[in-house]
């Protein structure tokens, strides 16, 4: 699942960086799962990394406890922050290096965003207990707000004069983007409850409830009306990344009758995905010095054709993109050195 939304992501920066239009080729439909279902995932894995095993621990204090709270931060700054600060720097030298601290990270803002999103779930853990979830709504409801007022607090900025730093602040941490929690915790909900999750939606009808109401809601949109945006971003995020999560957990267990060529082929693209999945971080850092910017003078010509042939084509040139950045990531990791710094990798002792 993973590596299919990391495929997901360099098809939509090829839609938005190359062809300056993120709507081609079914992507708006894209962008309500495709994040929803990164985050989840991430939520989901890191509810398994905090508790050691998939079968958990038995308490909260376990996983929440100072040493281990902070073992668990300069992990996950290593991991998360140091690679992109690096791979920012090699983007965006100084002095354009810090003028690309804002939400956005000059395109790196989803390690940034991850991190403090491990600290606020073990936080709310540890002093929220079972109100967690509430944290995560009211988090999710304040940044969607702020979004939607951020341009006209810029325009008040000037007479304000406080209201400059504390802008600068918040879009250094990324507020904007915090709406994505909700997915976060979402998926550490689903790790946590998992039997009863996998109970639920094994049943066909749920499946296609699932896949219904996601088209369903992508089929509308509500720019004029924020609170109805609102509902349509999470509720189109919820349905999207619950109908991904369970389509791959039918398709993990699918036993193809015929033996071949299905199952070669199966067990081929699921290799690749897989394999994808294990290098998100390294396709993430490095996939942006491979983005052909030099399309955008073809844009015309995308624009000429169906949501169909527009699919394909940028889906092509994303697995290019794809396989060019697996290359460099092999070629630095046969340094011990550079896989630590740059990828976050575990030093061999």
């Amino acid at each position: 699942m993973r590596g299919f939304t990391m495929i997901l992501v360099v098809y939509s920066h090829i839609c938005h960086f190359c062809l300056g239009d993120s709507l081609l080729g079914f992507n708006a439909t894209f962008f309500l799962f495709r994040l929803p279902c990164f985050f989840f995932i991430s939520g989901w894995l890191f509810q398994v990394s905090l508790k050691g095993t998939a079968s958990g621990v038995g308490s909260v204090s376990d996983y929440t406890g100072t040493g281990h709270f902070m073992t668990i931060v300069k992990k996950k700054f290593m991991v998360q922050i140091v690679p992109t600060v690096i791979f920012l720097l090699l983007l965006a030298p100084p002095p354009e290096f810090f003028h690309q601290l804002g939400t956005l990270k000059g395109g790196y803002w989803f390690t940034f965003t991850l991190f403090e999103f491990f600290l606020i779930y073990m936080l709310s853990i540890r002093y929220c207990g079972r109100w967690s979830w509430l944290l995560a709504l009211t988090i999710s409801i304040a940044s969607f707000c702020y979004g939607c007022n951020q341009h006209h607090l810029r325009l008040m900025a000037p007479e304000h004069r406080y209201l400059s730093p504390l802008l600068d602040i918040a879009g250094f941490l990324g507020i904007r983007v915090w709406q994505y929690y909700l997915f976060f915790y979402i998926g550490t909900l689903v790790r946590r409850h998992f039997g009863e999750f996998v109970r639920i939606t094994d049943k066909p009808w749920v499946a296609m409830l699932l896949l219904v109401t996601f088209f369903a809601i992508s089929a509308t949109a509500h720019p004029d009306c924020a609170v109805l945006e609102y509902f349509r971003f999470n509720f189109g995020g919820v349905f999207g990344m619950l109908m991904v999560f369970t389509a791959f957990r039918f398709l993990y267990s699918f036993s193809p009758r015929h033996s071949f060529p299905l199952s070669a082929i199966r067990h081929h693209t699921s290799s690749f995905i897989k394999f994808v999945g294990t290098r998100t971080l390294d396709i993430y850092l490095i996939h942006y010095f491979f983005l052909p910017r030099f399309l955008i003078a073809y844009s015309p010509w995308f624009h000429a054709h169906n949501s169909i042939v527009q699919f394909l084509v940028i889906m092509s040139i994303a697995l290019i993109v794809l396989f060019l950045s697996l290359l460099v990531s092999y070629i630095l990791r046969l340094s011990p050195f550079l896989a630590h710094y740059l990828f976050g990798a575990k030093r061999e002792r």
